[in-house]
């Protein structure tokens, strides 16, 4: 029996058995539980044609993950291809302040927890995302003209609350998201000195803090710094990477950063990008690749060109292939995994899409392709 026989048999025993406990236990229509046997039914078909991005993800030894919308999971093609090809999900908005604090007294988390019974229904590590941004905050916190020792309250308490929560559930969260602007300044925010958490015109000291905040919270979670535009080397990751390295010798504790690749041209430099991950990862650091996309041109249908979902295929490999050359670089991660809930379209207006591993009928790509076959290769040698 050849080892793909034998991986496909494993993973129809493993959708079975999990199909079996589920109809054993759940004696009443139960919705996480439902949308759970909605997923496993076309996997058991699926894997038995040849192996998965997720199969050969555990055979590199690297998380391959994608962001999710929970509300999504009702859709079986959707739930059914996430949890055949993925290892690791995190929410897109559902652990954000603005789902998790729909008010200053309340704190929501059932999106995020309908995420996490998902991916415990499906043997999938979690990641959180994000327990402090700039941006799109709850009218109520950002126009709540709250004095710097309130907000350093409210986020204390906030961190303190949802890292409990999800404790032993999410094994790594984003701590800090897009604290820098282009030029590797600490950016204006809230959180800064707007009107700040009492530590104004102190540099990265606020994004400190939170991350001790964090480890106190939750000491068992991996904690992240996560940033776009930083992936090669540049104003901003040479930025990211002198705060990172002074937190490593003061002992501020951080496990690692992310790097988001939202990719807007079919140029990236891999090269620059696998010297970025490399230098952070000599400071001990892992890092993620955390929203990854590469979004082309299309027609007024959304539709692109056979030759940039080609050249959008080498530059998923090239950047895989970056990730594979560090021991460091641990997880590669989507901002979604299919064209139907891409956000790039809407952001574009409508002029690029097309930017994820499946087509909008939940058909691979050849960027798909392309993340199977430099993922199956393994990392490299010695690595």
């Amino acid at each position: 029996m050849s080892f793909t026989t034998l991986s496909a048999s494993a993973e129809v025993g493993r959708n079975f058995a999990v199909l079996r406990t589920t109809l054993r236990t759940k004696t009443r229509f139960h919705r996480p539980a439902f949308f759970m046997l909605l997923a496993l039914l076309p996997g058991l078909a699926s894997s038995a044609h040849g192996p998965t991005l997720r199969q050969v993800a555990e055979q590199a030894r690297i998380l391959v993950g994608a962001a999710v919308r929970p509300p999504q999971l009702s859709e079986t093609a959707y739930a059914s291809t996430l949890a055949r090809e993925f290892n690791m999900v995190e929410a897109e908005d559902a652990m954000k302040w603005w789902v998790l604090r729909p008010n200053a007294t309340t704190y929501d988390f059932r999106q995020g927890d309908e995420l996490v019974r998902f991916s415990q229904g499906h043997g999938m590590k979690v990641r959180g995302h994000c327990l402090v941004w700039g941006r799109n905050n709850p009218d109520w916190l950002a126009k709540g003209h709250f004095s710097p020792k309130q907000l350093s309250q409210l986020l204390h308490q906030h961190i303190r609350r949802v890292m409990k929560h999800y404790a032993g559930q999410v094994f790594a969260w984003d701590v800090v998201n897009e604290a820098l602007d282009e030029n590797g300044n600490v950016r204006d925010s809230l959180w800064y000195n707007k009107p700040g958490i009492g530590l104004s015109g102190q540099g990265t000291h606020y994004i400190e803090q939170v991350f001790r905040w964090a480890h106190n919270a939750d000491p068992k979670a991996l904690l992240f710094y996560n940033e776009a535009e930083g992936e090669g080397v540049n104003r901003k990751s040479d930025a990211i990477y002198a705060m990172v390295k002074d937190f490593r010798q003061r002992r501020v504790p951080i496990d690692g950063v992310g790097l988001q690749m939202h990719i807007p041209a079919l140029d990236a430099d891999a090269s620059a990008i696998k010297a970025n991950v490399a230098r952070l990862a000599a400071l001990g650091l892992q890092v993620h690749i955390t929203e990854l996309d590469v979004s082309v041109p299309v027609d007024s249908r959304g539709n692109a060109s056979a030759d940039d979902l080609a050249r959008q295929a080498e530059v998923y490999r090239s950047i895989v292939h970056a990730c594979l050359n560090s021991r460091g670089c641990t997880a590669i991660q989507t901002w979604g995994f299919t064209d139907k809930y891409s956000w790039i379209g809407s952001h574009s207006r409508g002029s690029r899409g097309q930017a994820l591993p499946f087509d909008r009928t939940y058909e691979p790509k050849p960027a798909y392709r392309a993340l199977f076959e430099e993922i199956s290769a393994g990392r490299a040698a010695g690595d």
